[in-house]
């Protein structure tokens, strides 16, 4: 699995005045108030705020997983405004991946059959799945953790799981909410070099939203976010 996309300078997700309101009781509580942001082709965008901030929600509208109350977001070339659930879908099997704070796997599953659930899912044939993973974990340095279930890993091996499974479609974007959240410090700093190295070798462009400015660093660019409005 090499690089994948274009060179950088390609503009492969925008946000327009993105805001984001709630329903709470008989008030209305705005959580993003009006979001601009670019991202080019193999950048490395770390999105930086404190809890409450409204980075999470952010991300989500991002990746299509939440609908925004007013402005688009542009992914790909399509305004996710207009797309249907099925290219939705379809997009988040072959050209996106998301990867949660918490790794998401599937429990009974061992570590190879969550990191090629995404092509199970999209029809690839067996054989062409184990050689996409075999690739994909030998980058990441987990082959010999494949035929254990979630609960025999630790949590930085559970989060490369995670990461092998973004990665396992060859996207040309992953989202990343809180990935080193849930880890201690020297598992987070292993994950982050992960990161590092997917961006820089793979050419993957990565969308992260961190609380943590050391991590923050690692990213090409940071972007900070405060009371759902981008800092200048």
């Amino acid at each position: 699995m090499g690089k994948v996309g274009s060179e950088k300078g390609c503009r492969i997700l925008e946000a327009k005045g993105v805001k984001k309101s709630y329903a709470v009781g008989d008030r209305t509580v705005e959580v993003l108030k009006g979001i601009d942001m670019v991202v080019e082709d193999g950048e490395f965008v770390a999105v930086l705020g404190e809890s409450g901030s409204g980075k999470s929600t952010l991300l989500y509208i991002l990746a299509g997983i939440d609908r925004p109350t007013e402005g688009s977001v542009t992914l790909l070339g399509r305004d996710l405004a207009s797309v249907t659930d099925e290219v939705m879908a379809a997009m988040r099997r072959r050209e996106i991946s998301f990867v949660y704070q918490f790794d998401n796997l599937v429990p009974h599953l061992t570590a190879r059959e969550n990191i090629i659930l995404p092509l199970r899912l999209d029809g690839r044939k067996e054989k062409e799945c184990a050689e996409v993973a075999a690739e994909v974990c030998r980058f990441l340095g987990i082959e010999e953790r494949l035929d254990n279930l979630p609960r025999q890993l630790s949590g930085g091996e559970q989060q490369r799981v995670a990461l092998a499974r973004a990665l396992v479609t060859s996207p040309k974007l992953i989202f990343l909410d809180e990935p080193t959240g849930s880890l201690d410090k020297e598992r987070g700093r292993q994950v982050m070099e992960l990161l590092d190295r997917i961006n820089r070798e793979k050419g993957v462009a990565l969308v992260m939203v961190t609380h943590s400015a050391a991590h923050a660093d690692y990213a090409s660019r940071k972007i900070e976010i405060e009371d759902g409005l981008i800092q200048k």
